[in-house]
Formats: structure tokens, C-alpha cells, sequence
């Protein structure tokens, strides 16, 4: 099987803390705290977007404006200053009134790679009394190089690899060149000729709008294949049904030429459930037109 990078989108991560000892708790509703809102997250650098922000929070407001320092911790960073990154300042001030304000960072999209994962630490410079106890005053920033979106690039000869062919497949191939092109009417939809059966042909929609949410989804009631030739025989209507698994997400890789893209294999009877196939995952890596010539030359695809 094609070895393929697989796109991982990092949740965001926050936390609060309470601390206690024996019998004596303390509670920080009146204290005031100054913290990074989040102690670990992923920020997408895009060519069109000269700053992303790193939220600063406080846990109150005051009448009077407060200014902090900020400081690139050298410590565990794989992220170079000034090369991957650059802060617009080293301080930041949250307003009078207010309880939050932002560290803005310049992402260096043109020194980064697309496989690249690559990131840096933040420490905030201020007194040792605003910070929370067990959250601290620091937080990991990664960095993900966030390419402008390009349907052109998921059209062309693709090659299919899918675990409802490996399970399935009489003939024990689980890989498919397949000829996808833009739908002529559906935004950001390509159709998948032949996806795993000749003669069924299936749409995959991409979902463009958040650069750290690169979604694709296959509509329900697609045919992906008549069930006679994977399965011997019929159990409902004659058509093994396709849509986006409700388990696992589905994502395309935007700087790049591939998705994954888990799918639920189900069979109806004249709209009647009949059952569930499974859910099977599917890596979808598209090739030159070169590269499709060879492997219909040399391995007979």
C-alpha cells in the first residue's frame, strides 16, 4: 500500500483548575488570573492571512489597562523564530473594561513545508500572584501550513485504496484507478467514475469554509455497486448504498493530493433497511497522468 501523510487535525485544549488541602479548599472566583486561554492548540498558516491570534485571558476586569510580557520559551521548540514564525510584539495589554486580548503571530507560510509539523512555546512575563495555580503561564502553539483550496487538484486519475475491496473484493485487489472531475453544477464536488464498481459512479464534497476543519462527505442514497458481485447474492434491492460514516470524520489533505474519507456500506430494500456492510476507511491519493499510464502499463489497473 502507497505510504500516505495523513492529515491530523490537534483539538484545542483547555483547562481550569481547583486545589485543595485536607479540609481547607480554595476557590478562585474573585482572584484574578492572567493565563493563555487555551495550553495546546493547532493554527493554520495561510498565504492571504498575515496574523493568527493566541488569546490572553483574565479571569477579571479591571478599570485600568494591564500590559504583560511575552516571551518565546527556547526550551522543546522545533520552530524557529524569525524563520517559522514572529511575534508582532513582545507584549500584549489588556484593555480597561476588558479580559482579553491577543498575541498576534506572523506564520511564515513560504518556509513551510506541507509535512511539516513544527512548533513553538509561549511563556507569559508577569507577577508570580496572576498565575492560576496548576495551569501556569504557558502554551504549545503548532503550527499547520493551511493551503488556499483547489478542487483542480482532487480531478484527474486517483488511486483508490479501500478496505470494503480488501474485504470484499473476489479478486482480492483492494486498489483502484479511478477518473474523478468537477460536478458541473455542486460546488466543490467531484464525481468518482467507476469509485469501486464499473458502472457506479459516486459524488465526494468538500467542505472548504474552516482551514482547520477540511471535512469531505458523500451524500446518502449514492450506489456504489450492485451486491451480486461482492457478496454472491442479494439480500435487499440489489444495490450496495454509500454515504459518509456517522463515526469517524473525513478529511482532505489541502496542501496536498489526497483525502481519507470513512464511508458506511448499507443495503435497503425499496427504501426498507435491510442492514449495515460496516464502515470501511478509504484513501483516496490522486496521481500525474504519467503516473496513471504506468500503472495501467505495468500492473494492469
Amino acid at each position: 500500500m502507497r505510504q500516505i501523510l495523513k492529515y491530523i487535525a490537534i483539538t484545542f485544549l483547555a483547562a481550569a483548575a481547583l486545589a485543595s488541602c485536607k479540609e481547607r479548599y480554595v476557590t478562585y472566583s474573585d482572584a484574578e488570573y492572567v493565563m493563555f486561554a487555551d495550553t495546546m492548540a493547532t493554527y493554520p498558516v495561510q498565504k492571504d492571512v498575515e496574523w493568527f491570534s493566541i488569546p490572553v485571558v483574565s479571569t477579571v476586569t479591571r478599570d485600568y489597562d494591564r500590559t504583560f510580557g511575552v516571551e518565546v520559551v527556547d526550551k522543546g521548540n522545533n520552530a524557529v523564530e524569525n524563520l517559522h514564525f514572529r511575534l508582532q510584539s513582545n507584549t500584549i495589554t489588556i484593555k480597561a473594561g476588558e479580559n482579553r486580548a491577543d498575541v498576534l503571530v506572523h506564520g511564515c507560510y513560504d518556509n513551510l513545508e506541507a509535512t511539516d509539523s513544527l512548533g513553538f512555546q509561549l511563556r507569559l512575563v508577569m507577577n508570580d500572584n496572576l498565575e492560576m495555580p496548576l495551569y501556569g503561564r504557558d502554551t504549545k502553539a503548532v503550527l499547520m501550513k493551511s493551503c488556499p483550496f483547489d478542487i483542480n487538484n482532487f480531478t484527474g486519475y486517483c488511486m483508490l485504496t479501500s478496505m470494503f475491496l480488501y474485504q470484499y473484493s473476489v479478486t482480492g485487489r483492494y486498489q483502484r484507478l479511478i477518473y474523478t472531475e468537477k460536478h458541473p453544477t455542486e460546488e466543490n464536488t467531484v464525481i468518482c467514475r467507476n469509485w469501486i464498481r464499473d458502472g457506479y459512479d459516486v459524488t465526494i464534497t468538500f467542505h472548504a469554509e474552516d482551514p482547520m476543519k477540511p471535512f469531505v462527505t458523500m451524500d446518502a442514497g449514492q450506489i456504489a455497486s450492485d451486491e451480486g458481485s461482492f457478496f454472491g447474492t442479494v439480500h435487499g434491492d440489489d444495490k450496495i448504498q454509500v454515504r459518509s460514516s456517522e463515526l469517524y470524520e473525513s478529511i482532505y489533505y489541502p496542501c496536498g493530493n489526497y483525502l481519507y474519507v470513512w464511508t458506511e456500506m448499507y443495503v435497503e430494500n425499496l427504501g426498507v433497511p435491510v442492514g449495515t456492510v460496516g464502515n470501511f476507511y478509504n484513501i483516496m491519493e490522486w496521481v500525474s497522468d504519467e503516473e496513471a499510464e504506468r500503472l495501467m502499463k505495468e500492473e494492469g489497473m
